[in-house]
């Protein structure tokens, strides 16, 4: 998918990815950028720098998500790209079931029902005019896993299972589908990076040597939000399903699919690293 003159919503746009994938959707010469995200003054202040449209939402909100899209299609006749791009993050208090309802209940809202939302509200119309594209956030979490959120890593399976679902069921009608997945990345989400030193390499198989920067999710190093957004233009071109920014995250996945049992061992290593660190 090519960018020019195409109408592209993008939910968590105030800052981090969103925001770059905001920009560099104009500098590709997107007709217009919807930037959205439930801080209002930062999705103004993001869609001010590129000329943009700026919506108040909460993406787990479907009545949100509906209006977002209805009001998108009415001032620019359709949308082309919805990048659902909205997330949230937690780690385990003490153990893997340990999280409250309450938490699991936002992670699943945010994390999984937007991507629903989005695709209700907006998969009509494109299967309508045969064309559409979705772009949705998934990360690494998602492919390979997260040692010390299980709610992070639930939601983000779910969100991928969801995607391919979306392209199995609407591929051969003209709807493209590409899931972003990237390890670290320095962004709010992120939370307090330490510049620390850790020895050795990674269970899941990278090389050996110090790593730095970014706790467990860092062992590959911490790209920007504009490494993701290049990552993402790249894929859009070639309308792959899989963007990994994190080149290892590949290897990793064909690891874990060739012995399982290996990989999970590799992980608690991994959880256990961190846990003592």
């Amino acid at each position: 998918m090519r960018l020019e003159d195409k109408v592209a919503v993008v939910t968590g746009g105030a800052a981090g990815i969103g925001r770059a994938l905001a920009k560099r959707f104009k500098a590709e010469g997107a007709r217009v950028v919807v930037v959205v995200d439930q801080d209002a003054s930062g999705a103004d202040l993001v869609a001010g720098e590129i000329g943009g449209v700026g919506m108040a939402a909460d993406v787990s909100v479907e009545e949100d998500i509906i209006r977002v899209t209805t009001e998108t299609e009415r001032r620019f006749g359709r949308i082309d790209l919805f990048c659902s791009n909205a997330g949230i993050a937690c780690e385990d208090p003490s153990n893997a079931a340990s999280t409250s309802n309450d938490v699991w209940d936002r992670m699943w809202g945010v994390n999984v029902m937007a991507h629903i939302y989005a695709a209700r509200a907006a998969l009509p119309a494109m299967l309508e005019r045969g064309e559409g594209y979705f772009l949705n956030t998934v990360s690494a979490a998602g492919v390979l896993s997260h040692p010390n959120s299980a709610p992070y890593a639930t939601t983000k399976h779910a969100a991928l299972g969801f995607a391919e679902s979306l392209s199995i069921a609407h591929g051969d009608e003209g709807i493209g589908v590409s899931v972003i997945c990237p390890q670290a990345v320095r962004t709010a989400m992120l939370g307090g990076l330490e510049d620390r030193q850790l020895g050795g390499g990674d269970p899941q198989g990278s090389p050996g040597g110090p790593v730095f920067d970014g706790g467990v999710q860092g062992l590959d190093g911490v790209l920007e939000p504009e490494d993701v957004a290049e990552s993402t233009i790249e894929a859009l071109d070639a309308e792959r399903f899989l963007v990994l920014p994190h080149l290892e995250v590949l290897d990793y996945m064909r690891r874990k699919s060739s012995d399982y049992d290996r990989w999970l061992k590799g992980m608690r290593r991994l959880r256990a690293r961190f846990m003592t660190s």
